[in-house]
């Protein structure tokens, strides 16, 4: 296979909780979104929704289970939001740390970071205000 620049390398994304029902809560709330609650492999997961036909993006979930380890290192995942401000306001208000303020990139538009309620680095992109 042949990736072009308008493929996505990335098809799916899994996040670490140690309790599912707050971090399903948070995520909820923060990226005002619901997710479907299900179990793969005999671990307890929450699903994100699967991104629209017109989105070349990917989806993924929360997972818990034993390699299932919360970290501020390592991989981070990018959510695409329309307002990277707003959304790191719903996360501090639900118990989230900024770990990176809202910041102007550019072309690129506006990245922030926070600490999940499991503690997790997260990474948030948007378009310029």
């Amino acid at each position: 296979m042949v990736y072009s620049r308008f493929m996505s390398f990335v098809t799916w994304f899994e996040i670490p909780a140690v309790d599912l029902d707050r971090a399903i809560a948070f995520y909820e709330h923060v990226l005002e979104v619901a997710l479907e609650r299900t179990e793969i492999d005999g671990h307890p997961m929450a699903l994100f929704p699967d991104p629209s036909d017109d989105d070349a993006g990917a989806s993924g979930s929360i997972a818990t289970g034993d390699s299932y380890v919360p970290s501020l290192d390592g991989t981070r995942v990018y959510f695409r939001v329309p307002d990277v401000a707003a959304t790191l306001q719903r996360a501090i208000d639900r118990g989230g740390r900024e770990l990176y303020p809202v910041t102007d990139i550019g072309p690129a538009g506006l990245v922030a970071e926070f600490a999940d309620s499991e503690g997790n680095r997260i990474a948030l992109g948007g378009p310029s205000a």
